[in-house]
């Protein structure tokens, strides 16, 4: 039931011109607290437009602009790591968990041998320069996308299979940062990639299984080379030192010789000097010392009297010789 008593009209709204005026006031007054101040993260950037035209790149803080459309501002997020993925995409960014999905047109390549090969990626870049990010490309993911899928698929077709499965991985991603950094330069795109990383390359599905047995097989074989390596350094040392004793021994030995013969040359010459002086005495003592040299350690017989006097026939006869 209505609370106005039954006949009495109810009093209506009427438009004044200062309710109106009042109205279109407060109307200016939002949309121009709505349009002149604008609130920069510590991880962002802002490009300032006036009619369109930049004017300036604002700071993380609290900025003013003229209201109304007349400046713009665009927000940059210039702090944080961007990540495109290749191949695949992710169920929660930054989560070890993806999904493959139907991405084939992304990661099917021909390598430099004619092989195909599924290679799956991921590029992390930060925007460096705000302005140019906002002016210079206007389809700024797409490129991105375009240009990362080029340099992958040009490093992939320069190597072989068992290259880009195995030992060139690193070099790809190394490489790959490279050339994407340069093309985004002369594109003036204003990012700067800090790391393309592969993450999946495995061969067709029809022959996966026969090039997992060529990949175990390249790992026995790295096993097999770095376990020779290993003997070879336990070997080799202890060879090269058993060579280094020997020669070392054989030089002694040649020195030993060496020495003992010019000390002969030298007693030789000492007695042809005296030989000269006296050659008589000298052979006759010669010949003595060469007697008694030898019969030296004889028991039972001194045939030569060292005072050079008298023979001695025999010595140290038993009872019954003596006796005859």
């Amino acid at each position: 039931m209505s609370d106005t008593p039954r006949g009495v009209k109810r009093p209506r709204f009427r438009f004044t011109a200062g309710s109106i005026l009042i109205a279109l006031v407060a109307v200016l007054v939002v949309a121009f607290g709505a349009t002149s101040f604008f609130v920069v993260d510590q991880t962002e950037r802002a490009v300032v437009t006036t009619f369109g035209k930049f004017t300036k790149v604002a700071e993380p803080g609290l900025h003013y602009k003229l209201p109304f459309g007349i400046q713009n501002s665009y927000i940059v997020k210039t702090e944080v790591v961007q990540t495109e993925q290749f191949g695949f995409r992710t169920e929660r960014p930054g989560v070890g968990e993806y999904t493959k999905g139907d991405y084939s047109s992304e990661s099917t390549m021909l390598t430099g041998d004619l092989n195909i090969v599924d290679v799956e990626w991921v590029i992390q870049y930060r925007i460096t320069d705000p302005k140019a990010w906002v002016f210079n490309v206007s389809d700024r993911h797409k490129t991105i996308r375009d240009i990362s899928q080029s340099v992958i698929n040009l490093l992939v077709g320069d190597r072989t299979i068992l290259g880009v499965i195995g030992p060139e991985r690193i070099a790809i991603q190394e490489s790959a940062v490279q050339m994407m950094n340069e093309t985004f330069a002369s594109l003036g795109l204003g990012i700067q990639v800090s790391q393309v990383q592969l993450q999946s390359i495995v061969p067709p599905k029809g022959v996966q299984d026969a090039f997992e047995d060529v990949n175990k097989a390249i790992q026995d074989m790295n096993r097999l080379i770095n376990e020779g390596k290993e003997t070879y350094n336990a070997e080799i040392p202890k060879a090269r030192g058993e060579a280094d004793r020997i020669v070392e021994v054989a030089q002694g030995y040649a020195t030993e010789r060496v020495n003992r013969a010019r000390g002969d040359v030298a007693r030789f010459n000492s007695v042809y000097e005296e030989y000269r002086k006296a050659p008589d005495v000298t052979r006759q003592r010669l010949y003595y010392e060469m007697m008694d040299e030898v019969f030296k350690g004889t028991k039972g017989i001194d045939l030569i009297d060292k005072r050079f006097t008298n023979f001695l026939p025999l010595k140290n006869l038993d009872q019954k010789e003596a006796s005859r």
